[in-house]
């Protein structure tokens, strides 16, 4: 049974974007509350405290008086320009009010910004700092007015993750408007039940996500769920919980009320392993057979062009990708030593072969095993 780990040093908390926003818009009450709880736990327990925050695009929408999110993508980041400042100023405000000295730091970021690894390093460098400080609380945002994986493809769920995977976190705390994961929809089937705990993000816990709700979210549980997937493979427990609960984050560290609590792997990854697993955008897919498909689960094995059937997308050598099975299901990403061109043209055979068709052999691999990381 997932429990809440003990001894904790730094956790990460998500706030959503339904808990910036109200009926009749921009509603700073519930965010008030979190605020004065994490104030209080640094207070009480000196932890090291990240916020990653929604709502940039939400914000924004208040102050411009719309009713439906922008469908355009550079209305989205006009929209999220004017949002952010609202939104990091309502943060400040409220941790100088409650926070007895609290700073805040904003740090926005980007996906193609974590891709690369000096950059990686340095943002996870710079998030050391600001915690050695011992006074604030680094807030941290998808640069949305700049950032079109974000607003057409991304979430803060994802990013929130990816971050308390890069840092090392020890918790993650995932805040919407619902207590966790249920086995159905309980805004349409009143008998669904909350799962208190999972050990295991498997197909079937994710067949119990569905997609986004609120007008000015563009998350749902699917992403939670994936997001939990991304922090537990990295050894980071993950709790979904209901930000309008009064005490929510000090009831979820004392392991009470509602929530779903994720397990983390008993071995976390390599930072390095990390930031290949999560840290950067697939390019596309590699189809195995049954055969390499044991041999990477079982044995260790690199990823060879003979066990290969299939190559979905286009990419270029480096490429991180994602590694499937006949069934369609995801086992393992990796950095791919050739292009997509190249590994239709090699796929199936055995690497003696690779010079003969391509007129050279730059490796025997086409994903070597310390470039490959099991999900």
């Amino acid at each position: 049974m997932s429990t809440i780990p003990t001894n904790l040093k730094t956790v990460v908390v998500k706030i959503g974007t339904t808990l910036l926003t109200g009926p009749n818009g921009f509603d700073g009450t519930l965010v008030k509350a979190v605020v004065k709880d994490l104030a209080r736990l640094k207070q009480e327990r000196d932890l090291n405290i990240l916020i990653v925050s929604s709502g940039a695009v939400g914000c924004g929408m208040v102050a411009l008086n719309m009713q439906k999110r922008p469908n355009l993508l550079p209305w989205k980041q006009a929209v999220a320009a004017v949002g952010q400042s609202k939104l990091m100023h309502f943060y400040e405000v409220l941790f100088e009010e409650h926070g007895n000295g609290l700073k805040t730091a904003q740090v926005l970021l980007t996906t193609s910004k974590l891709e690369d690894r000096e950059t990686y390093l340095n943002v996870r460098n710079t998030i050391r700092v600001l915690f050695d400080i011992g006074n604030v609380i680094p807030i941290i945002n998808e640069n949305d007015s700049v950032s079109t994986e974000e607003l057409t493809f991304g979430d803060n769920d994802t990013l929130a993750a990816r971050v308390a995977s890069k840092i090392g976190a020890d918790l993650l705390i995932i805040l919407s408007n619902v207590d966790g994961l249920y086995n159905g929809n309980p805004d349409t089937a009143p008998s669904a039940e909350l799962i208190p705990s999972v050990d295991n993000i498997d197909e079937a816990v994710e067949a119990m996500a569905g997609g986004a709700g609120a007008e000015t979210s563009v998350g749902g549980m699917r992403t939670k769920v994936m997001a939990a997937r991304i922090a537990c493979a990295s050894g980071v427990s993950t709790v979904l919980a209901n930000g309008h609960r009064a005490g929510i984050i000090h009831d979820v560290l004392d392991g009470k009320g509602p929530m779903t609590v994720f397990s983390p792997r008993t071995r976390g990854m390599s930072h390095r392993k990390r930031w290949i697993a999560f840290g950067r955008t697939l390019r596309g897919t590699i189809v195995v057979d049954d055969g390499a498909r044991h041999a990477l689960l079982n044995k260790g094995s690199s990823l060879l062009a003979a066990g290969i059937t299939d190559v979905r997308g286009r990419f270029g050598m480096g490429a991180a990708v994602k590694i499937a099975d006949a069934t369609g299901k995801d086992i393992a990403r990796g950095l791919a030593n050739y292009s997509s061109d190249d590994i239709l043209r090699i796929k199936g055979v055995r690497s003696d072969r690779i010079a003969a068709i391509l007129g050279r052999k730059d490796f025997d691999e086409v994903i070597h095993r310390d470039n490959l990381v099991l999900v």
